[in-house]
C-alpha cells in the first residue's frame, strides 16, 4: 500500500480521557492517517453526521453511552454496518469481551496501549475493508455483466446466430465460393457455441440466486413436459426418447424448476453426445430406503476413467465431442450436480457396458389411501 493510500484512511477515536486520545494520536499521526478525535457516544455520532471513517477506535466505558450500545446502533446503520470497529479498553473482563464482539466489534485492544500491537491491529482491519469493499465493487461489476450478457450480449447473438441461419436457408448461399459458405458455417456454428455457453453461464447463476422450495411434485405431470421440450431436439437426430410413466403411488419430493431443469439438462446433453438414430432411456425404481431413482441411460460414447474424475467439475471439457457440432460448455453436469445437493439429493454415474447411465436420487414418498381415493 502506498503512502498516498494511507493517508485517506480516517480513523475516528473515541474516548473520554484526553490523555489517551493524545496516545493514540502520537501512535497512529505518524503513520499517516487522518485521526477524528471524540469525547462521548453523541459527540462521535455528530462526527459520523458529516463524516464516515474507515475504522472506529471504540473506548468501552464513556460517561453518555455505553461502547457497546454505540457500536449496535453503528451496525444498524446502513452507511456504518461495514465499518470496523475496534474496542479499548482497560478491562479484562472476558464477559466484556464477549459482549463488545457480539455487538459486531472486530477487535478488543487492552490499555494501557502496546505501540507495535495497536499498529499492527489497525493496519489489519483497514486492509481487511479494503479488501472487502474491493470484492463488493467485484461483485458489483458481475452483476452488471449478467444482466448485459442476459439482455445485450444475447441479443446480439441471436441476431448474428439467425442471419447466419437465414443465409444458409436461402438457395443462392449454395452457390456461394467453398471458402465463403464456410465462413458463413463458422458464424453459425460460433454463435451457437457462444449462445450455448451464456445460457449455461446464466442458469448457473440463477441456481445460486433461486432458493429451493421442496414440496410434493406429481412426476408424471413433469416428465411428460420435459420430453415434449426435449423431443424436437431428439428427433432432428433421429433419436428416439423411450420412458416409462412413473409409480402412479409415490410423489417426488423435491423443487420443481429444479427437477426439471436436471432432467432437460442430462437428456439434451444425451441427445447431443449420440449418434443419430440412437436412444435414451427414462426409468425409475425405488431404493430399500424409500427413496427414488430416476435413470436416464444412452447409447451414446460414454465416459473414459480420466472423464469420471472431472465429469462434474465446472467448466470440465470431457473426451467425447457432440455428435452433430452441438455447442458443449462443460457446465452441464456441474449444473445437474449442485442443483441435485440443493434439494437433498443426489447424481452419480452407474456403470454400463454401453453409453452412460445417469442416476439420479430423489426423496419420495407414498401417497396415502385418501390422497388416491
Amino acid at each position: 500500500m502506498s503512502e498516498f493510500e494511507r493517508e485517506m484512511r480516517t480513523i475516528l477515536m473515541v474516548d473520554d480521557h484526553e490523555e489517551n486520545l493524545k496516545v493514540l494520536a502520537e501512535i497512529l499521526a505518524p503513520e499517516g492517517y487522518d485521526l477524528i478525535p471524540a469525547n462521548c457516544g453523541e459527540q462521535a455520532f455528530r462526527r459520523l453526521e458529516k463524516r464516515i471513517p474507515d475504522l472506529i477506535l471504540l473506548d468501552v466505558v464513556l460517561p453518555d453511552i455505553n461502547g457497546v450500545e454505540i457500536c449496535r446502533r453503528l451496525k444498524e446503520r446502513a452507511d456504518c454496518k461495514d465499518v470496523p470497529v475496534i474496542f479499548l479498553s482497560a478491562s479484562d473482563d472476558k464477559e466484556l469481551v464477549v459482549e463488545a464482539l457480539e455487538s459486531g466489534g472486530v477487535d478488543y485492544i487492552a490499555k494501557p496501549f502496546n505501540q507495535a500491537e495497536l499498529l499492527t491491529r489497525v493496519r489489519t482491519h483497514l486492509d481487511l475493508k479494503s479488501a472487502r469493499d474491493s470484492l463488493r465493487l467485484l461483485a458489483a461489476d458481475k452483476d452488471q455483466l449478467l444482466r448485459v450478457m442476459a439482455h445485450d450480449f444475447k441479443s446480439q447473438i441471436s441476431g448474428v446466430l439467425m442471419s447466419a441461419k437465414l443465409l444458409l436457408d436461402r438457395e443462392e448461399c449454395q452457390k456461394l465460393p467453398e471458402r465463403s459458405l464456410k465462413l458463413v458455417h463458422n458464424m453459425r456454428e460460433s454463435s451457437e457455441r457462444m449462445m450455448g455457453f451464456m445460457k449455461s453461464f446464466l442458469a448457473n447463476q440463477e441456481r445460486k440466486k433461486q432458493p429451493i422450495k421442496i414440496r410434493e411434485i406429481d412426476f408424471g405431470k413433469l416428465v411428460r413436459s420435459v420430453i415434449a421440450e426435449t423431443e424436437p431436439a431428439a428427433m432432428l437426430k433421429q433419436t428416439e426418447i423411450r420412458y416409462s410413466e412413473p409409480l402412479a403411488d409415490w410423489k417426488l419430493l423435491a423443487d420443481e424448476n429444479a427437477a426439471r431443469q436436471v432432467l432437460e439438462n442430462l437428456i439434451f446433453n444425451a441427445v447431443k453426445f449420440c449418434e443419430p438414430g440412437s436412444s435414451v432411456d427414462l426409468s425409475y425404481r425405488l431404493t430399500d430406503g424409500g427413496a427414488m431413482e430416476v435413470l436416464v441411460c444412452d447409447d451414446g460414447p460414454g465416459f473414459s476413467t480420466d472423464d469420471k474424475k472431472r465429469m462434474f467439475e465446472r467448466y470440465s471439457r470431457l473426451s467425447a465431442k457432440p455428435s452433430g457440432g452441438e455447442p458443449s460448455t462443460g457446465l452441464g453436469l456441474y449444473i445437474v450436480k449442485g442443483l441435485m445437493e440443493d434439494m437433498g439429493g443426489k447424481v452419480r454415474l452407474e456403470d454400463t457396458e454401453q453409453g452412460a447411465c445417469f442416476v439420479l436420487t430423489f426423496k419420495a414418498r407414498k401417497r396415502s389411501k385418501t390422497q388416491n381415493s
